[in-house]
């Protein structure tokens, strides 16, 4: 099963739709025993929702360097 740490690796790209059925299933899980990790989620889905509602106004390199902000500040990286 994946660790908290984990799920801020998978999560974007669970929302961006790029995971393998495997690493889907198991962040899945995680999920469904964490409380904490849902709350993460849904606020990505919130923040991704935001960024694409600015439009023209924030261009992918805007988003990937929100998302790597995110990944620095947890002290992970998805490789």
């Amino acid at each position: 099963m994946l660790k908290c740490r984990e799920v801020v690796i998978y999560a974007d790209h669970l929302l961006a739709g790029e995971l393998s059925v495997v690493e889907r299933a198991k962040l899945h899980l995680h999920l469904a025993i964490c409380r904490h990790c849902r709350r993460y989620v849904r606020q990505l889905r919130v923040l991704i929702g935001a960024l694409q509602r600015l439009g023209a106004r924030a261009s992918s390199d805007v988003a990937a360097a929100v998302m790597r902000a995110i990944h620095a500040r947890a002290g992970t990286s998805r490789s």
